[in-house]
């Protein structure tokens, strides 16, 4: 996507809240690595109606905002548009001394019942896999023991979803 697009403008907002913060992926990657990684994910699986396709890639971009940056939900609303703010939202933690409270039952609940954010943290989830696994980081094996319960909780996922789920299983068979 052209960032002389609305769109494209959108995507390098995102991209400048995370240089703003000097937010970095893996410590020393620029965070930016890890966005366009998400957004290949989701160019990889994107299924839905043309019309929130550039919606749902400016959401992965954005998936980190409200999160890991000093932007709010009313930043991301004024800027991306409410559709975006909400999936942003959705997908962000919730307060929590550790991942397990942080990923609580409200924060799976706003996930599946807000519109594309379930697309979204799956795209998300498979990226940070990818990653670790191409890295041989640690995480991968924290993503492999959260994977039974994470995808639990994301269930019953919707069928055009499925495929996604799979891929992310599949992910931590070799």
């Amino acid at each position: 996507m052209s960032i002389d697009t609305i769109e494209g403008g959108k995507i390098k907002w995102c991209i400048e809240q995370h240089v703003k913060t000097n937010h970095y992926y893996d410590t020393y990657l620029p965070y930016e690595f890890h966005l366009r990684m998400v957004a290949q994910v989701c160019k990889q699986f994107i299924a839905v109606p043309e019309r929130q396709w550039s919606e749902l890639e400016v959401a992965c971009w954005g998936h980190d905002l409200i999160e890991d940056t000093r932007v709010s939900y009313n930043d991301c609303k004024e800027v991306l548009g409410e559709y975006v703010a909400d999936i942003i939202y959705a997908v962000s933690n919730e307060k929590g001394k550790n991942r397990k409270e942080r990923a609580n039952e409200k924060y799976y609940f706003g996930i599946l019942a807000t519109e594309g954010a379930l697309f979204v943290k799956l795209c998300d989830r498979i990226s940070n896999v990818q990653y670790s696994k191409m890295t041989k980081s640690k995480m991968f094996e924290m993503y492999k023991k959260e994977n039974p319960e994470f995808l639990f909780r994301l269930s019953p996922m919707p069928s055009n979803y499925e495929v996604m789920g799979k891929y992310l299983s599949n992910l931590f068979n070799d």
